[in-house]
């Protein structure tokens, strides 16, 4: 095997591991309403989660996970599920944060751009006085970036 097929390969592989990863700890922090929760489970991604402040504060008390919305945007029905939400009705904030399992942020990041629009859109008919902000959370190395 020459070593420009084997590093496709090894590239290849480490993706998928990722991806497969990502997906694991997806489903694993749908079923999460609270860094108390975590506590009692995984202590590894606790201790990722708690050391990035921007990150642990989705899963303080009060923050939603698996929020159902629907709305119609430009005459379109749009139904959708949020993985994790804060309101702030104190500072008429809410913080939407998206979970995505891929390697190659660059592969479907209109996509994802466009589905935090959609997100904001809906989430503004219900709160037309809030300032809304998105997130998404790069499961295979726990990064944080703002939409």
């Amino acid at each position: 095997m020459t070593n420009s097929l084997r590093a496709i390969i090894t590239k290849q592989t480490q993706a998928d591991f990722a991806t497969k990863s990502g997906a694991q700890t997806h489903k694993f922090l749908q079923k999460i309403s609270s860094i108390e929760d975590l506590k009692k489970t995984d202590s590894a991604l606790l201790k990722c989660i708690i050391s990035n402040q921007n990150i642990a504060r989705f899963f303080e008390k009060g923050s939603k996970t698996e929020v159902p919305i629907a709305g119609t945007i430009n005459g379109k029905f749009i139904s959708r599920r949020i993985d994790r939400l804060l309101i702030n009705h104190k500072t008429k904030t809410i913080d939407i944060l998206d979970y995505k399992t891929d390697v190659d942020k660059s592969a479907n990041t209109e996509k994802y751009y466009r589905q935090i629009d959609e997100y904001k859109k809906l989430l503004q008919d219900i709160y037309p006085n809030y300032k809304i902000n998105g997130y998404i959370l790069w499961l295979h190395n726990l990064e944080l970036e703002a939409v």
